[in-house]
């Protein structure tokens, strides 16, 4: 068995993989004491074979979360860095190291998808929207802070604005203060998706490709007025190609 980890800043998603069977969970990580977390999740899950791991966490908390492996598994676990190229992936980053694991991983993923063009959506505590050329380019990307980091900008840095409802995605006319900052953010950040959007497949060409994962992407999704392939588990995919290299 393979387990395949994505160590998010908010969430801790993994796969346990075996031939012809897919498994994966999730758990929250925000405010939880690492250890106890590990010991409540994986300690019934038997000793893999390998295990690679994409991390845009803390480095102190990869720390943990690799101690732990090696305490109970005995096994040193593959971690995942940006490279110049890798599985059919050119980076177009300026310092190609410097490209977050989580992103050089779903565009591993999804080279081993399709051959056409595609832009990659992340909607996670932060926004990723990412091109890929149809050779295999990592064009570049941007990023923009998530549902839950707009809605906290709003409620730390203004006074008359205290608390929103994170599950409140109310319509756009808003009729109190809470639903309007709920309704704007949510409005606004699937805007921006549609737009940046748009802006690559100037540069892709209308065979381009749209793949949308990340925590927040069930909330998106339906607000997006463009054809979609939904991918929950896309990093983990890409972790996959990653461990099937090693």
């Amino acid at each position: 068995m393979r387990l395949l980890i994505d160590l998010g800043n908010t969430r801790l998603k993994w796969a346990q993989q075996t031939t012809g069977d897919w498994r994966t969970d999730v758990a929250a990580l925000a405010g939880r004491d690492v250890v106890p977390l590990l010991d409540k999740v994986w300690r019934a899950i038997p000793a893999p074979e390998k295990i690679v791991i994409s991390s845009v966490s803390s480095p102190e908390t990869l720390q943990v979360v690799t101690h732990w492996i090696e305490r109970n598994w005995s096994i040193p676990p593959h971690v995942i860095r940006a490279q110049a190229e890798q599985l059919g992936v050119k980076n177009g980053y300026t310092d190609p190291a410097t490209l977050g694991a989580d992103r050089w991983a779903a565009l591993i993923a999804v080279r081993g998808l399709t051959a056409l063009p595609a832009c990659i959506v992340d909607c996670g505590t932060a926004v990723t929207v990412d091109a890929l050329s149809a050779d295999g380019e990592f064009l570049g990307g941007v990023i923009f802070p998530g549902l839950h980091l707009l809605r906290n900008s709003l409620t730390h840095g203004t006074q008359g604005i205290k608390k929103v409802a994170d599950g409140n995605d109310a319509e756009c006319l808003a009729r109190s203060t809470a639903d309007g900052v709920a309704a704007g953010t949510l409005f606004g950040l699937v805007g921006a998706m549609e737009h940046l959007i748009q802006e690559y497949r100037k540069t892709l060409g209308e065979g381009m490709q749209i793949f949308l994962t990340g925590g927040d992407a069930p909330r998106l999704a339906p607000r997006l007025k463009l054809s979609v392939t939904r991918m929950p588990d896309l990093v983990l995919k890409g972790l996959a190609r990653v461990a099937d290299s090693l």
